[in-house]
């Protein structure tokens, strides 16, 4: 029996696709032929990239009519050719590579390239990327760019504790935290020119000065000049990157002014930090329009099962393809701190750790973190309630036990009914 689709059959009439590259693109536009019902005018042109023939392709663009431009997001290079574009009006809409692969067996150029872009863009067949306004990609900017200098920092320290094993100087051995005040005192000594370990061991603080003996020991080495070369360009860098970091905080609190509300809302979220929620803020938006549910999200973020079926048989789950790594960064790093604790995401990680294993059970609670990190921005209302670790058992937990019990009794032959007591 046929079944009404979905979908709407509808043809952009006056559609435009760009392949970009770093010096120039490609351009293919089609419109219908006012003289041939049902036939198609195209034209295919190149153009530079450079920031004063852009304008001048739009206002061509414009002319002609054309309401939706379609490109491939490819990296850096397309970023201004989309900020010019939208702010000449257009409709731009930045596309996957994976959705507009070219037809095995067929020449690759970028005017074809734009050709078949085009076709497939006009016959609705492409999905949008998410592309936040201004004000979130220059804080996403900013986020970014933090991490990465938290990775060049973290790198630096990793140099930094590592070199003086070659001089077989060991305080990280006894100190667990070699950049805490007592460690960084050691190793500013050591590159002042100080050997002395009694002198070194002496610079230990609070708890640590009960390890003072063992720390002599681990201080007793061969550290020479050569040695206190490297750690004291390390310590600099790391200092400058501290800086830096702190830098853009302050600048990241700024460009978060707007949702400052949101951001102390999902600061309530056990193991989400204020850093944490700007960088959420910073990859999602604000804007849930494009997420009606939590499932939109949820999918948009690669974090849902994948689906995987042939021939009516189900073949686990499918790929969830790429994503978001500064996204997943943030809830993976949330779920295993959530792992510890005895909060709803905690038992979510134990429950599903004991019967997949640990990667699947953070993939799983990073999920649940990001459904309910979803709540509070649509709603303005909401807050965060703590449903307990005891949450499962109190609402699957014995109807899971019930149907356990009741199929290894049927599984030799018996039949079960069970009747309530009273």
């Amino acid at each position: 029996m046929l079944a009404r689709a979905q979908d709407d059959e509808e043809i952009i009439e006056r559609a435009a696709a760009l392949d970009i590259g770093k010096a120039e693109l490609a351009c293919c536009v089609r419109i219908p032929d006012e003289d041939r019902r049902g036939k198609r005018l195209q034209e295919v042109a190149t153009c530079s990239t450079m920031t004063r023939f852009v304008p001048a392709m739009a206002d061509h663009l414009a002319c002609l009519g054309v309401t939706r431009v379609v490109m491939e997001a490819t990296s850096d290079y397309g970023k201004p050719v989309l900020y010019l574009l939208e702010a000449a009006g257009f409709e731009t809409w930045l596309v996957n590579a994976e959705d507009v692969k070219h037809l095995p067996g067929r020449p690759k150029t970028g005017k074809l390239d734009a050709v078949w872009w085009c076709k497939v863009a006009e016959r609705q067949m492409l999905r949008p990327s998410v592309v936040p306004p201004p004000p979130i990609r220059r804080l996403r900017d900013l986020t970014r760019y933090r991490a990465d200098l938290v990775a060049a920092r973290t790198a630096e320290k990793q140099r930094a504790k590592k070199l003086p094993e070659d001089a077989c100087i060991k305080p990280s051995a006894v100190v667990t935290g070699i950049f805490g005040l007592s460690g960084r005192d050691m190793l500013a000594a050591l590159v002042a020119g100080e050997r002395n370990p009694t002198v070194l061991a002496q610079l230990a603080r609070r708890r640590r000065r009960k390890k003072i003996t063992v720390l002599e020991e681990a201080l007793t080495g061969h550290f020479t000049d050569h040695h206190a070369f490297l750690p004291g360009t390390m310590l600099a860098r790391v200092d400058a990157i501290t800086a830096a970091i702190a830098a853009l905080d302050v600048q990241i609190a700024a460009h978060a002014a707007p949702p400052a509300h949101l951001v102390a809302r999902l600061d309530e979220i056990p193991r989400i930090s204020l850093a944490s929620a700007q960088v959420i803020l910073a990859e999602i938006g604000t804007d849930m329009a494009r997420f009606p549910t939590a499932g939109h999200l949820t999918t948009w973020a690669r974090l849902a099962p994948g689906i995987k079926e042939s021939a009516g048989k189900k073949k686990g789950n499918g790929p969830t393809g790429h994503r978001n790594a500064h996204l997943a960064a943030v809830l993976g790093n949330a779920a295993a701190a959530a792992a510890k604790t005895g909060t709803f995401p905690g038992e979510r990680y134990r429950r599903i750790a004991r019967r997949r294993g640990s990667k699947r059970a953070i993939a799983a609670t990073g999920r649940a973190i990001l459904v309910i990190v979803w709540h509070p921005l649509p709603d303005p209302d909401a807050r965060f309630h703590h449903l307990g670790p005891g949450y499962y058992d109190a609402r699957t937990g014995p109807e899971r036990r019930k149907h356990n019990h009741i199929r290894h009794l049927e599984a030799p032959g018996y039949k079960v009914t069970l009747d309530p007591a009273a």
